[in-house]
């Protein structure tokens, strides 16, 4: 548990404003321990990846038992700070979410990505309600990097109408914060001059998805990025140069 509590530390340190932390996405054992080898100072996985890999879809398709297994076995392959995807947290909130997210601790994680989204559902949970579930993730562990998603930016999928959602991401930031978070994910969000006003606006060390050529680490940097993640990317890419040599043996 000691070593446990210094890879979470150590995890929460690396996010540093200005000098963004790279999470190139695995989805397994296997995945994290070639990207550990490559040098990661950190692991994180990716929801849709994840359950692609088993054959499941995304949105808590994936068994929890299933996933709770994955993450221990990524754990004891690598020795560096392990996030994981854990989406909505397979529950509405309260005792339930709390002690969803001890099993994803107890398995080995020292961090989680948490969505604001109703998984299964439509639309995203209002800012009090989602500040209560994520009192309730809080609750399994002091320790644990929270990573409050919002998915505002995923949900409008005009890039036109993002600077109509920054009132309501930066109270949603602000909230999150109060509420235990430990970061602010904003996946969707591509405009550097926007990313740029969260960034300064949030209380807690933004997390961006890259997307397009624009958002080079040097670029979101220069924004105030503190994390860099890639989602499926990562797994698609794999899959495709897979299947990519099949064909050229075939």
């Amino acid at each position: 548990m000691i070593e446990q509590t210094k890879k979470a530390q150590d995890f929460a340190a690396l996010h540093v404003p200005g000098n963004p932390l790279v999470l190139y996405n695995i989805w397994d054992a296997g995945s994290a321990g070639a990207v550990a080898k490559a040098g990661a100072a950190a692991v994180a996985t990716g929801s849709w990846s994840v359950a692609e890999a088993q054959g499941y879809g995304d949105g808590e398709q994936l068994p929890l038992s299933h996933l709770v297994q994955i993450v221990e076995r990524i754990a004891q392959t690598v020795d560096v700070p392990l996030s994981i995807d854990f989406e909505g947290g397979y529950a509405a909130g309260g005792a339930e979410l709390t002690g969803n997210v001890a099993q994803i601790v107890a398995a080995g994680a020292v961090g989680i990505n948490f969505e604001d989204q109703i998984v299964g559902g439509t639309g995203l949970y209002g800012i009090e309600e989602q500040s209560e579930r994520l009192r309730a993730v809080r609750a399994a562990d002091t320790n644990l990097f929270i990573n409050a998603r919002t998915d505002l930016f995923l949900k409008q999928k005009d890039s036109s109408r993002h600077a109509d959602l920054m009132d309501e991401t930066i109270l949603r930031a602000k909230a999150f914060a109060r509420a235990g978070a430990s970061g602010f994910f904003v996946p969707g969000l591509v405009d550097l001059g926007l990313i740029a006003q969260i960034c300064k606006a949030s209380p807690l060390p933004v997390n961006v998805m890259m997307r397009g050529e624009a958002m080079t680490r040097e670029a979101v940097a220069t924004a105030g990025v503190a994390r860099c993640s890639y989602g499926q990317q990562p797994f698609v890419q794999a899959m495709q140069t897979l299947a990519q040599t099949y064909l050229a043996l075939s």
